[in-house]
């Protein structure tokens, strides 16, 4: 990773204050937003670079770790640790003593673990970390998760070919080990995790594995029974509506719902919810009938 001079990109000094860096943050957010630089690809860039500059800025933790490791400001606290972990072992060798690192034995420690070789440690192996972890984002349609599919994903540059599995949920995250940023000094590269925002685009509502959804049937059916087809979400079934069904009556039909998670060949269960119509706009015929039917109901 090269290194960014965030304060140069912010157009500051490094003594600037937290206000200094809002004030520039705000002034070049304007200037290079995508809204007032369409199809512009450099200020397209320019705006992501300053998005990344404030983020870290603005965050004084963040900051104070940028000044003192430059570009590998996210692996402070690793280099802090190896530091101590070092020093300890000279200490325990009476390399040190109780004296610390002097200015130059700071430089080859510190050269050892941006990669420097292994100067000033005996022959020491450098310290490994891990890559940055990257975070991505994939869209998809309740329609395309039920059953498995096949997307290539291009994060970095890099195109990622990976099968997602049926069943998976709104905001469920997975990981891709090894996906992410290259290690630093021999470490392991970092992963890639991403968080599926899944869109119902259809008038199921789900639960898991489970699918709801409301039926509307005439009072009459209700009242005598009847048959009616009902979509499921892959298909359409007959069913026999009982005679004297109530409102909100729910009715089960198992294994017809989603997809369980990387389970392909098991199914939840779809959860009927009738809702009665009452009928509108009676002719004065059927007024009639219904008087006569309360009559004979209530004997008058």
């Amino acid at each position: 990773m090269d290194y960014i001079d965030y304060y140069k990109i912010l157009g500051i000094s490094k003594s600037a204050t937290e206000s200094d860096i809002k004030k520039a943050y705000r002034k070049l957010a304007r200037k290079y937003h995508p809204d007032l630089n369409p199809n512009n690809k450099e200020a397209e860039l320019k705006f992501k670079q300053i998005n990344e500059a404030n983020e870290v800025l603005s965050n004084p933790e963040n900051r104070k770790k940028y000044d003192e490791y430059g570009k590998d400001w996210k692996h402070a606290e690793e280099f802090e640790k190896a530091k101590q972990q070092q020093q300890y072992q000279r200490q325990q060798q009476g390399g040190f003593g109780q004296q610390g690192y002097s200015e130059s034995e700071f430089s080859d420690f510190f050269e050892s673990m941006f990669g420097g070789g292994t100067s000033g440690f005996s022959g020491r192996h450098e310290v490994g970390f891990k890559g940055q972890d990257y975070n991505a984002e994939l869209q998809l349609n309740l329609t395309d998760v039920y059953t498995p599919q096949k997307q290539i994903l291009t994060v970095n540059g890099k195109k990622i070919r990976l099968t997602i599995p049926a069943g998976i949920e709104n905001d469920q995250v997975i990981k891709i080990s090894g996906k992410g940023s290259p290690g630093l000094n021999g470490g392991p590269d970092g992963d890639l995790y991403i968080k599926f925002n899944i869109i119902n685009n259809t008038d199921f509502r789900r639960d898991g594995a489970n699918l709801y959804k409301e039926v509307t049937i005439d009072l009459y059916s209700a009242i005598l029974g009847g048959e009616i087809t009902v979509d499921t979400f892959k298909s359409k079934v007959k069913l026999k509506v009982k005679a004297g069904t109530v409102n909100n009556t729910k009715v089960k039909l198992k294994g017809k719902g989603f997809t369980k998670y990387k389970k392909n060949k098991e199914f939840g269960d779809l959860i009927i919810t009738y809702k009665i119509e009452i009928p509108k706009n009676l002719s004065a015929k059927e007024k009639e009938l219904f008087k006569e039917l309360k009559k004979l109901r209530h004997g008058s």
